[in-house]
C-alpha cells in the first residue's frame, strides 16, 4: 500500500535526491525508494545502523537503466519507529517479503550489506524463482560466534540500551569506526539524521540485541532457516565485494563466503572498512555495475 512521500530538509535532498514511498506493514509505514522503470529491479538491503542513504550513489548510478528498490527497515531510516514492535529478524524478513510481493516484480536482483544479508536473502530465497544476480557486501547469513567486544558491550542489559539509545553509542561511533577515511561532515550528518533521539534509536538497539547467539532462540532458528537455503544461490550469479578493514565482518567472514561460493568473482578491497561504499566508492560501484551488465 503506497501512502505518499516523505518531506526531507534541503541539505539532505542534496545528498539523497529521491522521493521515498511508503508501504503499510500493519505495524507502521515502511519507507522505500522506487527509482527507475520496469518489472525487473535491483533490491538493495541495508544493515544496522545505516539506512537507504547508504546506497544513494548506487541508485544514482543505476536508476537510468535499472529500477532500484531500496527499503528502510521498520524502525530505521525514514520508516516509522513503533515503540511496541517486536524487532526481530523474522519480522524484518516478513516485512520485506510483503513489500516485494506488493510490487509484482518479474525479476529481483539483490545487493546486501550487514543485516541486509540475512534480511534480504531471507526474503528473496523463498522467492528464488524471481531472483537474478546477487552482490554480497560485508555481511553474514550464517551462524557464527565471532562478535567484536565493542558490539557485545552494546548488548549488556540496561547499560547497553542506555549507551545505544541514550548516547547514540552505536550509530555515532559507526561514522568513524566503520570507515578508514573520515566522512565529510554532511555525509556523517546524513547517516545520523534518522537516529536523533531515544525513541528513534529503538531499532538500532534491538538489532544489536537480536544478534543470533546459537542458543536455540527464535533469532537462531530464523538464521538457521536462511543458512539452509543458501545453496540455492549456486543457481544464480553471485559477486562478493568486501572491505578488508572491517572490524566486524572481517576476513573470517569473507573466507566463509568464498568457501560457500568458491567460483564467485570477488573484489577484496584491502583499504576499505565496513562502510565500503564510502571508503572506496569507485571500486565498489565499478564492481556492481559490471555485475549487472
Amino acid at each position: 500500500m503506497v501512502r505518499g512521500t516523505t518531506q526531507l530538509p534541503d541539505w539532505l535532498t542534496e545528498l539523497y535526491p529521491f522521493e521515498p514511498k511508503q508501504f503499510d506493514t500493519g505495524a507502521g509505514a515502511l519507507s522505500y525508494l522506487d527509482e527507475g522503470q520496469g518489472d525487473e529491479a535491483v533490491l538493495m538491503v541495508h544493515g544496522n545502523p545505516t539506512w537507504s542513504f547508504f546506497y544513494r550513489n548506487v541508485v544514482l548510478e543505476l536508476r537510468g537503466r535499472m529500477r532500484c528498490i531500496v527499503p528502510d527497515h521498520l524502525g530505521c531510516g525514514l520508516s516509522d519507529k513503533p515503540q511496541d514492535y517486536d524487532y526481530t529478524l523474522s519480522n524484518h524478513v516478513a516485512n520485506l517479503g510483503r513489500l516485494l510481493d506488493s510490487l509484482n516484480l518479474r525479476k529481483i536482483h539483490l545487493i546486501v550489506h550487514d543485516w541486509g544479508g540475512p534480511i534480504g536473502l531471507g526474503a528473496c530465497l523463498p522467492r528464488h524463482e524471481k531472483l537474478g544476480k546477487v552482490v554480497i557486501l560485508n555481511t553474514a547469513a550464517f551462524a557464527d560466534t565471532v562478535v567484536p567486544a565493542r558490539i557485545r558491550f552494546c548488548r549488556i542489559p540496561v547499560i547497553g540500551e542506555l549507551a545505544v539509545r541514550g548516547f547514540n553509542g552505536f550509530a555515532w561511533p559507526a561514522t568513524w569506526m566503520a570507515v578508514t577515511k573520515p566522512l565529510p561532515a554532511a555525509i556523517k550528518r546524513g547517516f545520523l539524521f534518522p537516529y536523533d533521539s531515544w525513541t528513534n534509536r529503538i531499532a538500532t538497539h534491538r538489532f544489536v540485541r537480536d544478534i543470533p547467539q546459537g542458543v536455540g532462540a527464535p533469532n537462531d532458528e530464523a538464521l538457521t532457516k536462511i543458512e539452509a537455503a543458501l545453496p540455492l544461490l549456486r543457481q544464480h550469479e553471485v559477486r562478493i565485494i568486501w572491505g578488508g578493514r572491517d572490524f566486524c565482518f572481517n576476513r573470517h567472514y569473507f573466507d566463509r563466503w568464498k568457501a560457500l561460493f568458491p567460483t564467485a568473482p570477488s573484489d577484496y578491497l584491502a583499504g576499505a572498512g565496513h562502510y565500503l561504499l564510502e571508503d572506496d566508492p569507485t571500486a565498489v560501484l565499478a564492481g556492481i555495475t559490471h555485475h549487472f551488465q
